[in-house]
């Protein structure tokens, strides 16, 4: 029997060893999305990605209409308005969202609206996001709102199921299609609304491109 240098059987084994370990890198990357995406469920699709965008857009409309965006000033002080003009009576956002000293946000804003054309609406939950998380609508451009409000550093801690939650059902949200008289409602209805932001989760909770 010839002899046969064992470089010759070294190369081949060598080969199988590597096959074998890129094998069980990808079986193991394919178990890693399995569980990320979870049991019975699907891969978000283009076209998921496509209507969820597109349904932000329709939140984004919301939430930077007066009745959202005036309490979620750029600044310290809230907003008044159809045309979102600082508050008139210089009201300021204070350590906990309702107001500093004497001027806090409950001395007009009662429970409910007071009645008459302009006066103050009303909400138990009446004020701004505190000084820690203001949860700034103004000026946000859709991609910087949709990170903000999915991020539970600036949201309050909320996953994804409480902001649906708080966008179909908390009081201070449906209070924007109850403002008082004289006073624009959001663009579209309350349903209308919280179909759409629910839409965005559920297809994926993916963010506009600018």
């Amino acid at each position: 029997m010839k002899y046969i240098n064992s470089y010759t059987w070294r190369l081949p084994l060598r080969m199988v060893a590597c096959l074998s370990l890129l094998v069980l890198v990808i079986g193991m990357v394919s178990m890693s999305f399995t569980t990320s995406v979870g049991p019975g469920t699907r891969a978000p699709s283009p076209e998921d990605s496509v209507a969820s965008v597109q349904a932000f857009m329709g939140v984004y409309k919301v939430l930077t209409s007066p009745r959202c965006m005036n309490c979620h000033p750029s600044g310290d002080a809230p907003l008044q308005g159809d045309d979102s003009h600082v508050h008139t009576m210089n009201v300021q956002r204070g350590i906990d969202g309702h107001g500093v000293y004497a001027l806090k946000c409950s001395n007009c804003h009662q429970a409910q609206n007071v009645p008459g054309l302009h006066t103050p609406p009303g909400n138990p939950k009446w004020a701004l996001p505190p000084a820690d998380m203001k949860m700034v609508f103004q000026g946000r451009t859709p991609r910087q709102l949709a990170r903000q409000l999915l991020d539970p550093k600036q949201n309050g801690g909320k996953t994804k199921q409480q902001l649906i939650d708080h966008a179909t059902s908390d009081g201070i949200v449906l209070g924007s299609w109850n403002p008082g008289e004289g006073r624009t409602l959001p663009p579209m209805s309350h349903a209308a609304f919280a179909k759409l932001f629910k839409t965005w989760i559920d297809k994926g909770a993916y963010t506009p491109a600018k």
